[in-house]
């Protein structure tokens, strides 16, 4: 399906399947940002890596690789889906600074810098103190600039954010959250960190996982899209767009895996009950890929224009990847 306004979803963790690969391709999206690690080792993302390598192949009339800003732009052309590697850990370079250029080689253009956790390069925004940014963490972010690898510090604490933002040579992301004026959760960020992203050329992705939201899977259309016009307001049109956060064809247990991890023998129940062990309800308005077009029929209905519209639904993302892929020229 070819889409005239270019749409972009700047993270996705779903368990893959032909069908859902062509529910992406018909919602008209040109990219997607998947998740491809977690708590995984080196080893365990490579092999991550080989089996999205093989859906390139067995899929190919519905996704292909993207590497640069460009990719996204042909795929487009193509009728089909950009990839965008991205890690929600730095746990795949282990120890080792060597490793970002290798993964960037490999595809990667985006990492987490932490998972909730306190990782060996910052704080997560589940603990208790954040004493920032590591001295491992100011080399990653160093490398990362250099080979063109985007600083993602959406499940990072306030100190560790805004010492990243400040840090970095190259504008940042929150690929997935959204502002606590909206709803108080602890992955969301506050006013301080949203201006800082704004005045540093930085990009926050709004997220429609339920926990994110105001009233949950309850949240209304309107009410999410009135959030984003009032980000805009304070931030700048230019600096958001949308990171869902879509989990899809998972049990629950790998939602137990994505919090727990290897750092507990019991198990982490984050920011939900755990009482029905089950995915938290998406709103109705938003079940999958296909309902992308949902947010931006939401935000004409309340007076954002074509061109505003357009912007928020990939346009950003695309002109910060432009910036972002590439390695530095300082090199």
């Amino acid at each position: 399906m070819k889409q005239d306004m270019l749409m972009i979803d700047c993270l996705q963790y779903i368990n893959w399947n032909r069908e859902l690969f062509k529910e992406a391709q018909q919602s008209g999206l040109s990219a997607i940002h998947v998740t491809i690690a977690y708590w995984e080792n080196i080893r365990e993302t490579l092999e991550n890596i080989g089996t999205w390598n093989r859906h390139f192949i067995d899929h190919s009339d519905l996704i292909m690789p993207v590497h640069r800003a460009s990719d996204i732009l042909e795929a487009q052309r193509l009728g089909k889906v950009g990839i965008v590697f991205g890690f929600q850990n730095c746990s795949p370079i282990e120890d080792d600074v060597k490793m970002v250029e290798i993964l960037h080689q490999l595809g990667v253009r985006v990492m987490q810098l932490t998972y909730n956790n306190q990782s060996p390069l910052a704080t997560g925004c589940y603990e208790a103190e954040d004493s920032g940014i590591t001295r491992f963490g100011r080399e990653v972010i160093k490398e990362m600039n250099r080979v063109g690898m985007i600083v993602d510090m959406s499940h990072s604490a306030e100190h560790s954010t805004l010492q990243a933002i400040e840090l970095s040579t190259r504008p940042i992301a929150v690929t997935h959250a959204n502002p606590t004026f909206f709803h108080a959760a602890l992955r969301n960020k506050s006013d301080q960190v949203l201006r800082a992203l704004g005045e540093s050329g930085g990009m926050i992705g709004f997220s429609l996982y339920p926990f994110h939201l105001a009233n949950g899977g309850d949240c209304t259309r309107d009410e999410f899209c009135s959030m984003i016009a009032k980000t805009a307001d304070m931030i700048g049109v230019e600096r958001i767009g949308i990171g869902s956060d879509l989990c899809q064809n998972w049990g629950y247990d790998t939602l137990e895996w994505m919090r727990s991890g290897r750092w507990t023998t019991t198990v982490d129940h984050g920011e939900g009950s755990a009482a029905s062990r089950a995915w938290p309800k998406q709103p109705s308005w938003f079940q999958g890929s296909g309902d992308i077009v949902n947010i931006a029929e939401g935000l004409r209905a309340i007076g954002f224009s074509e061109a505003e519209t357009a912007r928020v639904m990939g346009q950003n993302w695309l002109d910060f990847f432009a910036l972002s892929f590439s390695p530095s020229k300082a090199i």
